[in-house]
Parts: structure tokens; sequence; C-alpha cells
């Protein structure tokens, strides 16, 4: 066993199995060509504990760095409880950055890659832009925005427009010609987007009780080609996305509205399922078991994420 020196009645005398200091430099390094640099371990406490009194903010507790490409800063596993747990008091409980990835990167294999919950607040907060790549699914959706009448004091929230299908809408306004009749012509992608066409008139400023659709949208496939080296310039140009109004009257303003089914390979391969069982492990639970008369502990969510151990 190495021998420790140097040890003065100024180090704690209970509870430490070593304690270093150090006025100028590391008060403890540990180096290993084959395991661990620093392994710590307890049987009824924490294995390891870092703490900073700095003010400064670069300054901290527990501090990692992955010096290579293969290694990480900072690598946490629990067997049955939190790999990594971060808590603070007045500040953030975890913050990832970086300068060239992810700040904080989440995956997993078996349920989720990030759990976040918010039991006074938001459970997530996001600043900036928002990318996802596969199906959102949500319970409801709004936008919410400073009032534009009195933004210093209040807001104003709409809903997301609902609806059984993945439905696309487009609209417009046209005026008839001398015929009483106009092309309404969408753009060149609209036909391999959409299918299923559903249409609305409606004929502004007095009636037109003939007004209808002469001339669908072809419901076939509309491919368009590019050439790749001019700019677009050379673009074959059977745009077949179009319908036709006729049985109002010359100079009529019409109200159109036209919506489609999405039908793009995406949109194919991930129908939303309108309705469907609950998997046996999910029955008798309830995504929201308050609206229901039923117990917190009835949620889905405390059963697909157990409550974890918190330090108090």
């Amino acid at each position: 066993m190495p021998s420790v020196e140097g040890i003065d009645d100024n180090v704690p005398p209970t509870g430490y199995g070593v304690y270093g200091k150090s006025n100028n430099s590391d008060g403890v390094v540990g180096e290993s060509d084959t395991s661990f640099g620093v392994h710590g371990k307890s049987n009824n406490g924490d294995g390891v504990v870092g703490e900073s009194q700095s003010e400064s903010r670069d300054a901290a507790g527990v501090s990692g760095f992955g010096l290579s490409d293969n290694t990480c800063g900072v690598y946490g596993q629990s067997d049955s409880n939190v790999g990594v747990y971060g808590t603070s008091n007045a500040g953030y409980g975890l913050l990832g950055q970086s300068d060239s990835a992810y700040g904080v990167y989440a995956f997993s294999n078996a349920s989720y890659g990030l759990y976040a919950r918010g039991e006074s607040g938001l459970a997530a907060l996001l600043e900036g832009n928002v990318t996802i790549s596969g199906t959102l699914q949500k319970a409801g959706g709004q936008f919410k925005i400073d009032h534009p009448l009195d933004p210093a004091n209040r807001y104003l929230s709409h809903s997301f427009v609902e609806s059984p299908d993945m439905k696309n809408v487009y609209d417009g306004v046209v005026v008839l010609d001398d015929k009483g009749e106009a092309d309404i012509e969408l753009p060149d992608w609209f036909g391999a987007l959409n299918k299923d066409f559903r249409y609305q008139l409606t004929p502004i400023g007095a009636p037109a009780p003939n007004l209808h659709i002469s001339e669908e949208i072809s419901d076939g496939v509309t491919t368009t080609n590019y050439s790749r080296t001019s700019s677009n310039k050379n673009k074959n140009n059977n745009n077949s996305s179009r319908f036709k109004v006729a049985g109002g009257t010359s100079g009529m303003k019409v109200s159109w509205q036209v919506t489609g089914i999405r039908k793009d390979p995406y949109a194919n391969a991930h129908r939303i399922p309108v309705e469907e069982d609950k998997p046996d492990k999910e029955r008798g639970y309830y995504i929201y078991p308050e609206l229901y008369g039923q117990p917190e502990e009835r949620g889905i969510s405390r059963l697909l994420v157990p409550e974890i151990e918190r330090k108090s």
C-alpha cells in the first residue's frame, strides 16, 4: 500500500477516504494506463463529490474533459436509477454546450431518448427553430404571440386546425373573365403531393347560383423535370395541377378553397392511425388521468417513466 505523508491536524478527522488540498494546482490527481484514473465508491453515500466555491461561471464542482475523438468528457451509467443527475437551487440543473456539435445528445434503444416534465411550469422551453424528422404527437396545439393591438400587456392565441387525415389546405381569390370563368393554377408540385381533392367556392358581392367547378384537378401523379445544368431554366412545364371555375358573371370575385390529402412517400409510409387499441401494458392507464377522475399514479407517463430517486 502506498503511504500518505504530510497529513496534519487541519485534515478533517472523519469521513474522507482520501483528502487532497492545493493552493495553486490540483488537489487530487489520478492516472491510469489501463483502468480508471479515479474510482470513488461508497456504501451509503456519494462515491465522488465535487465542490467549487468560486464565483466564476467557468469554475465547476466537477469538470470532465475528453481529449480525443472517441472519449467522453463525462460518462454516467446506472443499472437501475439515473446515470447522471443534475440539480440546482438557483441556476441550471444541467447545462450542455458545444461549439461544433450537439449541446445535448439523447438516445435510447427502448424508451424515450429524452424525457422532460414540468411540475409547476413548462416541461421544455425551446428558443429558436425546431426540426422534427418524425411525426409530432400532441394533445393540442396553438400559436401564442404578443397581441397585435396591445403587445405590451396581452397575448393572442389560436388553435391549430386538426383533421384525421394528413390534410393540406390551399385558398385564394380570383376574378372571373368576361365569360364568367377562371382558370386557377396551383404550384407544379401540387399534384405530386396531394390526392382526394375537395373544393369550396364562395361568390363575393352577389349570389351566383350557377357557380361551379367545370374542370377538376387531375388526380394523376405530376412530375416535373429540371435540368441540372441550366439553373432550372429548362423546366418541363407540364403542370396539370389546375382547375376551372365557371357559371359566374364577368368581373365577379370568387373566394376558393381546395384541400388535398398528402400522398408523398413519407405520408404513405407513416399514415396516422385515427383509432387504435392501447397496448396491453398501457391499458387501465391514461394520458391525462386527472381528467377522468383517476389518480396521478394511473398516468401513462408514470408507467413508462417511473419516478426517479431524487436527492433531498
